[in-house]
């Protein structure tokens, strides 16, 4: 009998197992998830869309319930059960449950136990009517309290605060949006960065740039932060500060961990250890342009993973490899949609590249539309071989040039080459040039 245990019930997770399902001998295999949570299989990234209304319940983002892998694919899909360490020799897993304690043997592992928001640790932290974002509980903790509030300040400037910044704003809430950094999107072209501030601005969001709170003030409950730079009055404080690897339970066995946290992995998603892998946001994943292991917690990149770790896990022969990620990300504000891939011209010159970028703005239709938008590009190339090395993309007609400049990294396009590609042309979609085309003709050679 084989026995696979997979700790984490969400995308990566999930994903891994329903590649044992699909190749598994039923007579002779037994597949167990392990959930530290009730819920399974839940798009996280769609939570501010339920607060903007744009999707009707929290109930539409479970891809499948619980129920449904257990009675359907024959899962013993567990809940609200928490894996507290692994002992890797003798192959089992300590497993922590609502009333119970168990050990769970294994022949084959895999840890996708994701990430959890990180929370400054500074005075009030757990007031009432302090939150984060991160699961479907998360969302509705929030949603019970947003009715009797009417200010709001969101910590963080990152994707998460961005789009939960736009999702409260579109439901009348007066939002403090508090960055410790010069900017939002941390990582992007100062110049593109400022389209951002100036479209927050535009919706009256309150932007306290280069600030950092330093506490959460109430009695019971929250009643202002104070900053580094002064008092805020407030009626709710979410924080969206970044997310850390669920990996503490692993702190007495031999897995190998980065710095952060993440799990080292090789091109199969193995572990340092024998018959344990890992993926989704526990986990490295290698970077392409880098060459190395890189911590880019992505959807994508987690259910990618997943599902490759499942292939391998039922030992299908030949072994699928994880090929890598390029780093490519949008998320929309507002009016503006927001991209990028590959390296910024920081992380191009720290690799040793030649670098220039250039920066550059058109339209996302056909020029002699009125309805045109604008688009604004900053690539990042390396100067002596030519070599396409990162974009990041502020405006309309975004997801078009983003994925076009995520499969030229992939595929180690050079610029010239993507001057070259044959892309789709027609008035109400671009020019007979696309903008990524036309930016990159300005290129310094």
């Amino acid at each position: 009998m084989k026995r696979y245990v997979i700790i984490g019930g969400d995308a990566a997770g999930m994903s891994a197992a329903m590649e044992l399902v699909r190749n598994r001998d039923e007579e002779n295999t037994v597949i167990t998830t392990i959930e530290k949570g009730s819920i399974y299989s839940y798009a996280q990234c769609g939570l501010p869309y339920v607060i903007e209304g744009a999707i009707e319940h929290e109930d539409h983002l479970i891809a499948r319930d619980v129920e449904t892998f257990r009675n359907q694919y024959g899962i013993d899909a567990r809940t609200n059960s928490e894996v507290t360490s692994i002992d890797c020799e003798e192959k089992v897993a300590y497993v922590q449950g609502e009333d119970t304690q168990e050990t769970v043997a294994y022949d084959t592992l895999l840890i996708a136990t994701g990430a959890s928001p990180i929370v400054p640790d500074i005075p009030g932290k757990d007031l009432k009517g302090t939150h984060t974002l991160k699961t479907i509980p998360d969302l509705q903790n929030l949603q019970k309290e947003l009715p009797d509030v009417s200010h709001i300040t969101i910590v963080g400037g990152g994707y998460i605060g961005l789009e939960l910044t736009e999702a409260l704003v579109t439901q009348g809430f007066d939002i403090c949006l508090i960055q410790r950094n010069e900017q939002v999107a941390p990582g992007m072209d100062h110049q593109l960065v400022e389209h951002l501030h100036e479209e927050a601005r535009f919706h009256n969001v309150e932007l306290r740039l280069s600030e950092q709170i330093e506490a959460v003030q109430g009695t019971t409950r929250v009643q202002s932060v104070k900053t580094d730079k002064g008092e805020i009055p407030t009626d709710l404080v979410v924080f969206a500060t970044g997310i850390e690897p669920n990996t503490a339970f692993l702190s007495d066995c031999s897995i190998s961990r980065s710095e952060q946290g993440a799990i080292y992995v090789n091109e199969y998603l193995q572990t340092n250890v024998p018959d344990v892998y890992a993926a989704g946001d526990c986990a490295l994943q290698y970077h392409r342009l880098k060459e190395e292991a890189d911590y880019v917690p992505l959807g994508t990149h987690a259910n990618k993973q997943g599902r490759i770790a499942g292939m391998n896990m039922s030992e299908q022969l030949p072994l699928r490899r994880y090929e890598g990620m390029t780093g490519t990300s949008i998320f929309r504000f507002f009016n503006l949609d927001v991209a990028m891939t590959g390296l910024t011209k920081e992380e191009a010159t720290a690799i040793g590249h030649d670098v220039e970028t250039v920066l550059y703005t058109g339209s996302h239709i056909a020029g002699y539309f009125e309805e045109k938008k604008p688009i604004h590009l900053n690539l990042v190339y390396d100067r002596t071989s030519d070599q396409f090395l990162g974009a990041q993309i502020v405006g309309k007609g975004v997801d078009k040039r983003i994925d076009v400049a995520a499969t030229a990294l992939y595929s180690k396009l050079t610029c010239e080459d993507i001057e070259n590609l044959d892309l789709a042309y027609a008035p109400p979609y671009n020019g007979v040039w696309d903008p990524l085309q036309q930016a990159l003709r300005r290129r310094k050679r």
